[in-house]
């Protein structure tokens, strides 16, 4: 009888297996098979190119591709910037959010996550024509400020970028902080108010480390979000292709030796490097804050 209720309820993720494996586990292990081979040109190339298995040439030739790997450390330095700026912000809107009635953290609450409702190419578009000195009203209200600011120069374009970013993904961040802090036993507000503690230090004692479960969970997507960034200076390139170029992020190159170059197996490897990179990264995030937590 048990055996057979758990056939019963492992039939439920059929549907999940099914898509799981042919969107995700298939590609990937296709995209590792195409990462082994690369196209040989046959003379001048006028009698065509012919596929052979290279090993891991293509894994070799990436490790020591400069475009790739200054893409990588351009994003993981706009990262360790971006991303705590955004979760911090993301935070302290949480926090104010616990502190209103029911009804008010609801309406603020669903006004905060508009943003992320957005998809973020028609986000990104917005943006991009408020930054602009012809149509937006950013660069004149700069201008009557006294300040002479160009949102598309080389110095701002990251800026920018992670403005938008962080505007997008605020809501997301606050909404899965604030879900935690639900969470929180209302008993331990009481006690430090009758122990005399300030709402200040009962966010700072209390309610920030009962949310770091969230914060680690916010962090982690944030961090494999950051590195797979494309929608958004691809948009920018159209605007400012003398600042952003083709090898702006990882994706960018990937993108670009894909369909550009035409080197498919390549990008194949590119982007199983990049996939190592992310799992990597995310598992000392991860490492390293839990150490923090069990300290």
């Amino acid at each position: 009888m048990i055996r057979s209720q758990r056939w019963k309820g492992a039939a439920f993720t059929v549907p999940f297996q099914v898509g799981f494996a042919f969107l995700y586990v298939l590609p990937i292990g296709y995209a590792v098979y195409q990462s082994l081979f690369r196209e040989r040109q046959s003379g001048l190339g006028l009698g065509g190119s012919t596929q052979e298995f290279a090993g891991l040439a293509n894994y070799r030739l990436g490790l020591t591709d400069a475009a790739f790997l200054g893409s990588i450390g351009r994003v993981v330095l706009f990262a360790c910037v971006q991303i705590p700026l955004m979760l911090a912000t993301s935070l302290v809107l949480a926090l104010l959010l616990d502190a209103l009635t029911a009804r008010a953290a609801g309406r603020f609450r669903v006004l905060l996550l508009v943003p992320y409702m957005i998809p973020g190419v028609v986000a990104a578009i917005v943006w991009i024509n408020l930054y602009s000195p012809q149509v937006g009203p950013l660069t004149p209200l700069g201008h009557w400020l006294g300040f002479d600011w160009d949102f598309f120069a080389p110095a701002m374009v990251w800026p920018s970028i992670g403005n938008l970013l962080t505007w997008h993904g605020i809501g997301y961040n606050m909404v899965i902080i604030y879900a935690a802090l639900q969470a929180v036993p209302r008993e331990l507000f009481e006690a430090a108010r009758l122990d005399g503690a300030s709402e200040f230090r009962i966010a700072r004692s209390i309610k920030v480390p009962h949310v770091r479960g969230a914060l680690v969970l916010t962090g982690l997507l944030s961090i494999i979000q950051m590195l797979q960034i494309f929608n958004e200076p691809a948009l920018f390139r159209n605007i400012t292709p003398q600042t952003v170029d083709d090898g702006f992020t990882p994706i960018m190159v990937i993108y670009n030796q894909a369909f550009n170059a035409g080197n498919y197996h390549y990008a194949a490897a590119l982007s199983v490097l990049l996939a190592l990179i992310l799992g990597l990264a995310s598992f000392l995030f991860y490492r390293l804050t839990s150490k923090e937590a069990d300290a």
